[in-house]
């Protein structure tokens, strides 16, 4: 990376979000800009995640870009390998490599406001940008809980999401804590291999069967040769997902139905009412993330299984005691405990316009206008920002809504034209925020009786969109720029002001110069 060098747009992350601004820029007509990846290879969450069964719980006809159709996807819902594939191909078909900076992590980043530009610092070098997307995504960094003893732990201890291929499972003794999404795939593909395999599980998930099966050779050169029918397949497995919504988002107890149907699932693979008694949970049906698997009960089943129903509490040496006083020996211990979903590292780095970090911005909970833009913080926009997750579809269509929002933000920069930054108002992302919690409070989120990942430290929901895709993108088909600030730089107003007539209005426009030191 050429020192002091300076672009555009600098997006942070290539997984789908970094990639999709990167085609999208491209696709805008833009080629001044970056894409900072701190790994060797893009991918994102679908790179680091390589854990033995890892797959996507979305169809893989609405797990791909509507720009980019896939008619060659072997399964209905595809591995990690094929969906780093995919990305991996997005990359070289939109030509997009030469614009990407591996090994590039982003170590800070501070908004200047005389120049009206970001200064960020990366593990490759400096470099400045008008406009910075970031794109690191929710699921990239790890959380492994502070357990006692942990550190002394004389065997192998590692993540769902790094992977260890060099240790060998073979015979040993495994712990597996957590009963997440990557848990219930990472199970019952290693289960044959290992000795014996303790299941710490603080809180069972509702499983539904996955109705995974090959992609006939027949069906792929069908959509190869008509692509409308790669476009109305996924169209209607959008369209059921979308109908799904209202049962979630405004009357749960319909969602006793579906209960019903997951206990079925479960007493037709568990036959020990005890065991049964251990997996089935005391919450409404879709408070966490309904979970896929036709192998996970099984796998639970054999002998070689034990399913503590209780957390992990302390670890003496080679033993683990759970919360409820039970004890079990182990070689190794992997984690399923999820990821820094609410309080994510990058936020930590990024330094706005009165000098705060984001994080200590959002320290009373993460918030942004119509999830992509933080006040005080301008010309900043997030992928996959507050409330923008789903529960039940694909977040690639909640990525191409902001991709819209993006492309658009970047369109009235250059009608303003000259030095200017868009600053979100304090007024409106709290207006939108509001909007979006009133909205939650009847949701089988905040109703159903769990705690979840989908809330912060403070209770709240800062995660997932109450709504439909279909609401979302219209809520950012368009920048309404009554919401923002229009900041210019002192040097160009000054300029400005000898050449061009007073506007009686522009204090209406929100028009401010930029803070000087």
């Amino acid at each position: 990376m050429a020192e002091h060098e300076h672009v555009r747009v600098a997006v942070i992350g290539s997984g789908f979000g970094g990639l999709g601004a990167a085609v999208r820029l491209r696709r805008e007509g833009i080629t001044d800009f970056v894409v900072l990846e701190r790994a060797s290879s893009v991918g994102g969450t679908w790179r680091d995640n390589s854990y033995p069964g890892c797959a996507c719980d979305v169809p893989s006809h609405l797990y791909s870009f509507s720009f980019a159709p896939n008619p060659d996807w072997p399964r209905t819902f595809s591995g990690q390998e094929h969906i780093r594939a995919y990305l991996e191909h997005v990359a070289d078909v939109f030509r997009l490599r030469p614009h990407i900076r591996f090994d590039a992590e982003v170590e800070r980043m501070a908004w200047d406001p005389e120049r009206l530009r970001w200064d960020i610092e990366t593990a490759a070098g400096r470099l400045s940008a008008d406009v910075v997307v970031s794109a690191t995504g929710p699921l990239s960094d790890p959380r492994i809980p502070e357990i006692p003893g942990l550190d002394s732990f004389p065997g192998k201890v590692f993540h769902s999401a790094r992977w260890d291929h060099d240790y060998d499972l073979t015979g040993k003794r495994v712990a597996m804590v957590g009963t997440g999404a990557s848990a219930i795939q990472i199970v019952p593909a290693i289960q044959p291999k290992v000795g014996r395999l303790t299941l710490f599980q603080r809180t069972p998930p509702w499983v539904m069967p996955r109705m995974d099966r090959a992609i006939s050779g027949a069906e792929r050169w069908l959509h190869k040769q008509l692509p409308f029918t790669t476009q109305a397949r996924r169209g209607l497995l959008w369209g059921i997902r979308e109908l799904q919504v209202q049962a979630f988002t405004k009357r749960p107890d319909e969602l006793g139905f579906v209960e019903r149907l997951a206990k079925r699932n479960m007493a037709r693979a568990v036959e020990d009412p005890a065991l049964r008694a251990k997996l089935t949970p005391d919450y409404r049906i879709g408070c966490k993330r309904i979970l896929l698997s036709s192998e996970y009960y099984p796998a639970l089943t054999r002998p070689n299984v034990d399913v503590v129903a209780s957390g992990l509490r302390e670890i003496r040496g080679n033993t683990l005691v759970a919360a409820d006083g039970s004890e079990a020996e182990a070689d190794a211990i992997v984690f399923g405990t999820g990821f820094r979903v609410t309080d994510m590292p990058i936020a930590e780095r990024v330094v706005g316009a009165d000098g705060r970090t984001l994080a200590e911005s959002w320290k009373g909970g993460m918030e942004a206008l119509r999830g992509a833009s933080a006040a005080g913080f301008p010309n900043w926009m997030t992928i996959i920002g507050p409330n923008t997750g789903l529960g039940n579809s694909s977040m690639i269509l909640m990525i191409e809504s902001q991709l819209n929002y993006m492309a658009d933000y970047l369109r009235q920069l250059d009608v303003l034209g000259g030095r200017a930054a868009l600053d979100a108002r304090p007024s409106a992302v709290h207006a939108w925020n509001r909007r979006v919690q009133d909205r939650m409070t009847r949701t089988v989120w905040n109703t159903g009786g769990c705690t979840s990942w989908y809330l912060d430290a403070n209770g709240r929901n800062t995660t997932i969109w109450p709504g439909t895709t279909g609401e979302f993108r219209r809520a950012t088909w368009r920048v309404d720029l009554a919401e923002y600030e229009i900041l210019r730089a002192p040097a160009a107003r000054e300029t400005a002001a000898t050449t061009v007539p007073a506007t009686p209005d522009a204090a209406d426009r929100g028009e401010r110069p930029g803070v000087t030191a």
